[in-house]
């Protein structure tokens, strides 16, 4: 598409606003103006809303409202985040989370600053309420360094209804069996680069003993059973084992264990549902600790569940199947 004349000021707005979330990109992660890095309100919230504005800024009205509130943000956020990953800015898990805030926030943004200037008479006072725009979030940036990260400890849990009896759940989660890729099926935190669970060892039975976790990609997980109720309960503490886990795996922001995340704990139920029939329970806890734990806790709480979920639906479909479940049938005595 060739570039005319008429469309040097589009192209003009959104490289502005690419180039303002690039500048914005590195001062904001610098440890000096906040030692949270990126995971902060003044880059996540207030970074987009300048982007937006700032592209409706550049863009003529003549251009018409939809380019300017929609199409010309879009463009500069979208660009953004695909040199961002392209350049080895962030990882896509990142790119993934925060991709939908950034382009609703630079769509408000747009709206905010259109509503604002639009009620100026003067140029000059256009370019002031712009500036206050791109300004703000280097202003917030240094006071929200002053504000410890929350610490927010969450629940995630699934069930599961299995046609087998305890004994036969019981002996399928103490130990998890190697799973296929193909058995777990496709799902979005695929992906978006979240390793795929593979197996679950365990040292020796009871308290004390210790399960193995691993995960595609060298991720492991170290669970020390502290609570050990045949055919009821089996409770672990869990540890990432940082030796073992690359560092190209996460990203620093949401690798498990960090400042940011953790998983604490999970622990698995069994209940009685009738005849041959058990409930299957399984929870873990999560810490976050950011200034974002509202909009972090739905993606955590989304991964944890869908990782939780395909893990159950394997363990349903071994523990249903008929070489699972015949030795737990009684057989009649011989006379």
């Amino acid at each position: 598409m060739p570039i005319t004349r008429t469309r040097v000021p589009y192209f003009l707005a959104v490289g502005i606003g690419l180039l303002y979330a690039f500048v914005a990109r590195f001062i904001l992660g610098e440890p000096f103006i906040n030692d949270n890095g990126l995971l902060t309100g003044s880059f996540l919230l207030i970074t987009p809303v300048a982007i937006g504005a700032l592209t409706a800024h550049y863009l003529p009205p003549t251009e018409g409202k939809w380019r300017r509130l929609v199409v010309a943000p879009f463009f500069a956020v979208m660009l953004f985040l695909f040199c961002a990953l392209l350049f080895h800015l962030e990882g896509f898990i990142c790119i993934a989370i925060i991709g939908p805030l950034y382009l609703l926030l630079a769509f408000f943004g747009a709206f905010i600053y259109s509503a604002i200037a639009d009620l100026q008479d003067k140029k000059d006072n256009k370019t002031l309420v712009v500036a206050a725009f791109a300004l703000l979030p280097f202003i917030t940036a240094p006071l929200e360094n002053q504000f410890n990260n929350p610490d927010d400890f969450r629940r995630v849990e699934n069930i599961v209804l299995i046609n087998a009896p305890a004994a036969v759940v019981w002996q399928h989660i103490i130990r998890v069996a190697p799973i296929p890729a193909q058995d777990l099926g496709p799902s979005l935190i695929d992906d978006i680069g979240f390793p795929r669970p593979i197996e679950a060892t365990l040292t020796h039975e009871g308290v004390g003993g210790v399960r193995h976790a691993t995960f595609e990609r060298g991720v492991e997980f170290i669970e020390t059973v502290d609570d050990w109720q045949p055919l009821r309960r089996l409770s672990f503490s869990i540890a990432p084992n940082t030796a073992t886990i690359p560092p190209t795996t996460f990203d620093e922001h949401v690798i498990v264990g960090g400042r940011f995340f953790d998983v604490l704990r999970g622990t698995y139920e069994l209940q009685p549902a009738g005849p041959g029939r058990t409930r299957l329970v399984l929870y873990s806890e999560q810490r976050l600790s950011t200034h974002l734990n509202w909009y972090a806790g739905l993606w955590t709480g989304y991964v944890m569940s869908e990782i939780q979920g395909r893990i159950l639906a394997v363990l349903r479909r071994r523990c249903e199947a008929p070489a699972a479940t015949a030795w737990a049938v009684p057989r009649p005595a011989r006379r």
